[in-house]
């Protein structure tokens, strides 16, 4: 086919989601750009013995060649490949790749423009999808545990009478030393070294061997480090171990009585305590169903859909997921050059999630075209006010917020996608 800048074009299919695009424009088309490229050159052009503008044009291109072909291919470019993308319906969703070689004279001017495009795709099978749904109901016996948890946060540590040995969830102060083939190794030699018995957090068998001694008594054991342990050297390798107990003390728990209740403002009543740990256990029971049932129904549609997404798209994911990384290492105390490097060198383990996200995304925004699905103002602005009330910040500086940070349409594809999610679910057999 021709366009209207008279350039012959091709189109080749390279993946249903990369084309490209071989452009052929006639010299007379060529000639007529370098001729105003030249034009636009010579206004500018300062050469000694010329006023500005009237400089002859063999002079030009002898100082200027390289500028004014460059501009003239340019402008070829821009225009031709506009024209061909409007022609064929394309929708690129980066900048193309061009190859070139420059203008010929007396000859037309070749050049390719390969381009990434959305997925064509028709999703299938999203109604009717068999999906288990986590029972959300909450227990007396999760009330239990939750409780039991707030008294371990409100428990306090006493010392243990006098001549009594170490037992199984004690809290110690101890020194070590560890031998490698009767070597004292560095890494493995601690003073002060606060230890709870039992909980798991040293290799096998070191803690079980701290039972049964007193205050003050040392010990000599030898225990195996596991095969994968992470530092290589030490991995697989028997340790012989020199530990001397400093302190014993024993976790004390206090009653779960009206007592207890006083630590906390808000109730006054134990009934009242339980009450209101049910209710947040159901809370999170409830999202923690439906963050499931989400993640089922997002995999069995990429398993009824495969299809390719724009390397564009999946670069622009991971480098969001990089961005976010460095933003919680931060937060947690890492200096922001140091955090902005560990994330960096996250980037191919970040690939296949981010595919997955995009092709996810992508799915999801089709279903939504093809069952009319939308989000309209209200909406938003209903779960912009419901964020500001859970933050206890008023609505419109909210929305000011989010409007300064160009959130609002990140916000409605968010909505529009819990929505797509919510329409899945009321059309899925679930047990």
């Amino acid at each position: 086919m021709t366009s209207g800048t008279g350039a012959a074009i091709k189109v080749e299919e390279v993946s249903p989601i990369k084309k490209k695009i071989s452009f052929e424009i006639p010299w007379e088309e060529v000639k007529k750009e370098l001729d105003t490229a030249y034009r636009t050159v010579g206004k500018k052009a300062k050469i000694k013995g010329f006023r500005p503008g009237k400089t002859p044009r063999h002079i030009l291109e002898t100082y200027y060649r390289e500028d004014a072909e460059g501009e003239a291919v340019s402008n070829l470019v821009q225009r031709s490949f506009e024209e061909a993308i409007q022609a064929n319906n394309l929708m690129p969703v980066a900048r193309p790749q061009i190859e070139q070689n420059g203008i010929q004279a007396d000859q037309s001017f070749t050049y390719s423009a390969t381009v990434e495009v959305e997925p064509v795709i028709e999703p299938q099978g999203y109604t009717g999808l068999e999906l288990q749904k986590e029972d959300t109901a909450v227990t007396d016996r999760d009330v239990d545990v939750r409780l039991e948890e707030l008294r371990n946060m409100y428990s306090s540590l006493k010392d243990v009478e006098a001549g009594r040995a170490v037992q199984e969830g004690d809290f110690l102060l101890i020194d070590f030393e560890g031998k490698l083939d009767g070597e004292t190794s560095e890494e493995l030699t601690e003073t002060g070294f606060r230890i709870e018995v039992g909980s798991k957090r040293l290799v096998p068998g070191f803690e079980d061997a701290l039972v049964g001694l007193k205050q003050g008594e040392s010990k000599e054991f030898t225990v195996r480090f596991p095969e994968d342990y992470h530092v290589k050297e030490f991995a697989g390798k028997d340790i012989t171990f020199h530990v001397t107990v400093k302190d014993i003390k024993v976790k004390v728990l206090p009653d779960l009585d009206e007592n207890f209740v006083k630590n906390f403002d808000k109730y006054d009543s134990m009934e009242a305590l339980r009450t209101d740990l049910r209710k947040s256990l159901e809370e999170e029971k409830s999202a923690r169903a439906k963050a499931s049932l989400q993640k089922a129904i997002n995999e069995k549609l990429l398993e009824k859909n495969p299809f390719e997404v724009p390397e564009a798209y999946v670069e622009r994911q991971i480098f969001n997921m990089m961005v976010e990384y460095q933003r919680r290492m931060v937060m947690n105390g890492m200096d922001p050059d140091n955090a902005a490097k560990v994330a960096a060198n996250l980037h191919d383990q970040f690939r296949d999630e981010a595919a997955r996200m995009v092709r996810t995304g992508i799915l999801l925004q089709r279903i939504a075209e093809t069952e009319s699905l939308a989000v309209d103002d209200k909406e938003v602005d209903d779960r912009i006010r419901e964020t500001a009330s859970r933050y206890g910040r008023d609505f419109e500086s909210m929305k000011l917020s989010y409007e300064k940070d160009n959130m609002i349409d990140r916000l409605r594809d968010q909505l529009l996608e819990e929505k797509t999610l919510d329409f899945i679910e009321s059309r899925a057999n679930i047990k």
